[in-house]
């Protein structure tokens, strides 16, 4: 992308209409839908592939789901960014036991200013990612995209940035008191502490969860030589989430950086990459051990900016998100660095 494309008309109205619909249907449903873009997308380019095509005549990968229409960047921003206007308008009567601000997974109807809200995010959701990727930051601009906008509209709407003091960051007792001795976990506004997943938090099941989710994601590249794919799988299930499934686990930032980090060890630009190339380049145990690696890191990190930027919170910053900018971050620098072979998808300056 290039600067030009910040103040193209066509772009900024289409980012506008894609934050609006996501304020519309709820900012995890639009997630999902683009997570099941890129199951399509992915298995389309893996089937090209496969025929010999060269050349693909849409990407939909890069321009449904990560494009203006579904891109977590514009969609979940303005999705999460409307869902903290009504909330302090006084829109929303709902039974959810956190912050208002925070249940994700409702839709907001049709009112003109929540969609409005929603589009007006989405631009900035657009202008954080082009601007990133133009520049080449070596982090995920689509993540940096919705953290950006989080933090955004925590300001523009008087909400706290992150909610608690430094030395109480990390201290969940309150929520675990409360829930030992039976009391309401919260009150629709007034708890201060709200884990992200009540059933995702100990370091225990986080960490646990991160090796062996990153060797699932880890397995997945090294077969189809997607680092999306299990990406895609991953917030598809999100979709069980929304449908109110009990402990249903959020795997996207373990599964990214574990299928990216196995890819990065191939020297090869993405678009070049096969499954043969992979399996040649790099031996099996190899991918999942480091997919076991860089799936833990990506669940240490969810879990330390969950407590950091969500739980003390008001208003929904997406931890898989910021977890991801801190990944991508980290492959970029080593790829940078020439300890792994390539950036695979991780912009890089230059």
């Amino acid at each position: 992308m290039a600067f030009a494309e910040l103040w193209s008309l066509e772009m900024l109205v289409a980012a506008f209409a894609g934050g609006a619909f996501s304020a519309t249907v709820g900012a995890l449903p639009s997630f999902s839908l683009a997570g099941l873009m890129v199951i399509v997308g992915e298995l389309y380019k893996l089937g090209a592939r496969t025929v010999g095509v060269e050349t693909l005549p849409v990407d939909i990968t890069g321009s449904m789901a990560f494009g203006v229409v579904l891109g977590p960047h514009v969609a979940f921003g303005g999705g999460a960014a409307a869902l903290a206007y009504a909330s302090k308008r006084g829109y929303l009567d709902t039974e959810f036991e956190y912050h208002q601000a925070k249940e994700v997974t409702r839709g907001l109807g049709s009112r003109p200013d929540v969609l409005a809200v929603g589009g007006a995010f989405g631009i900035i959701g657009y202008w954080t990612a082009t601007t990133a990727a133009t520049v080449g930051v070596p982090v995920d601009p689509v993540a940096l995209g919705v953290a950006v906008s989080a933090l955004a509209h925590r300001l523009a709407f008087g909400y706290s940035l992150i909610g608690a003091a430094p030395n109480r960051w990390f201290d969940m007792t309150p929520y675990e008191r409360a829930t030992t001795d039976g009391e309401p976990m919260a009150d629709g506004g007034s708890t201060t502490v709200e884990p992200w997943l009540p059933y995702q938090y100990r370091w225990s099941h986080v960490l646990s969860l991160g090796v062996l989710v990153g060797v699932l994601g880890a397995y997945v590249a090294y077969l189809t030589a997607s680092a999306f794919l299990v990406f895609g799988i991953s917030v598809v299930v999100l979709f069980l989430l929304n449908a109110d499934v009990a402990e249903i686990p959020v795997t996207h930032d373990i599964t990214l950086p574990a299928s990216t980090a196995v890819l990065a060890l191939v020297d090869a630009p993405l678009t070049q990459l096969t499954p043969s190339l992979v399996a040649t380049s790099v031996p099996l145990w190899i991918a999942l051990v480091v997919g076991a690696g860089f799936g833990l890191v990506g669940a240490f990190f969810g879990e330390v900016l969950q407590r950091v930027f969500y739980a003390h919170a008001e208003t929904h910053l997406d931890p898989p998100a910021a977890s991801i900018i801190v990944t991508s971050l980290l492959i970029g620098l080593l790829a940078m660095s020439g300890l792994l072979a390539s950036p695979v998808w991780v912009p890089t300056p230059g």
